[in-house]
């Protein structure tokens, strides 16, 4: 069997959180098969979530036409897309940049400056004692926070509540933290609990784990890092991160219904045809 017969068979795993089983994008996966509080699920093959496409092979390409991917929406900050390559998308795809980033004080490009001088005193410093963590979790919190990256995360989700667009597949480096973030919302406004919205979210590291065991593994042995484990934080998916973004919702807004109201500026006729494309 093919890799792409083994995504789109229809004897193919069918538990949420089902890998697509692209090579150039190991935590691409599907957000169907959830269910809902009141009993319905997440259909599987209209929304997409996942790393970037930049390293995917034909073999992947292959298995994205198979799902029929119309869109892709991309949530890297345009330096990212500089640097590593803009992605590879099968035929008749459509993509859309949306991108999730701070001018003032970009993280990845901290991390990129501080890795590249190869200086372990300094990385040390922004990295060690708690500092990576401090570091995710105040940008999870500014995804929430800042009114115009609230904008780049609303127009994902309203471009899943538009049926052309489908399926959907939205990404940002390594799927985890936009991705995450982004995955988060969707699943909430369509009445998964948030136990399960934690599951999705957590899932990345058991998809990750062995490519990060490389990378670290690659920090050390080329000298980039003198304690590569420090990067481990940034690398990994931690409940901590996702619970500064529920806290600063409730922090700015009454219910979560009022933050994709007032935070997000979803209609309801927004609201409605999300549930109508990725409920069964």
């Amino acid at each position: 069997m093919t890799q792409q017969d083994s995504v789109v068979d229809s004897g193919a795993d069918r538990a949420p959180g089902r890998s697509l089983g692209l090579d150039g994008a190991v935590n691409a996966r599907d957000l169907g098969g959830y269910r809902t509080a009141d009993g319905r699920r997440v259909r599987f093959g209209v929304a997409l979530r996942g790393d970037a496409l930049h390293r995917a092979t034909d073999a992947d390409l292959a298995v994205l036409q198979g799902l029929g991917l119309r869109h892709v929406i991309d949530l890297r900050g345009t330096n990212e897309v500089s640097e590593n390559g803009a992605d590879r998308l099968p035929a008749g795809a459509e993509l859309e940049a949306q991108p999730v980033f701070a001018t003032d004080h970009d993280i990845y490009a901290s991390l990129r400056d501080t890795l590249a001088a190869q200086d372990g005193d300094a990385q040390s410093a922004l990295l060690g004692d708690g500092g990576a963590q401090r570091m995710m979790i105040s940008m999870y919190g500014w995804f929430v926070t800042d009114p115009e990256i609230r904008g780049r995360f609303a127009a994902t989700v309203k471009a899943l509540a538009r049926p052309e667009n489908l399926p959907l597949f939205f990404h940002c480096t390594a799927g985890k933290d936009r991705t995450g973030w982004t995955a988060a919302i969707v699943l909430t406004a369509l009445g998964v609990d948030r136990e399960t919205v934690y599951e999705d979210y957590l899932l990345t590291n058991e998809r990750t784990d062995g490519l990060i065991a490389r990378i670290l593994a690659h920090l050390g042995t080329q000298g980039v890092m003198r304690e590569p484990e420090l990067m481990r934080p940034v690398m990994h998916a931690d409940r901590a991160y996702l619970d500064a973004s529920f806290a600063a919702v409730e922090a700015g807004w009454p219910t979560f219904d009022a933050f994709l109201r007032e935070g997000l500026g979803l209609t309801e006729a927004d609201l409605e045809a999300l549930r109508k494309n990725l409920l069964d």
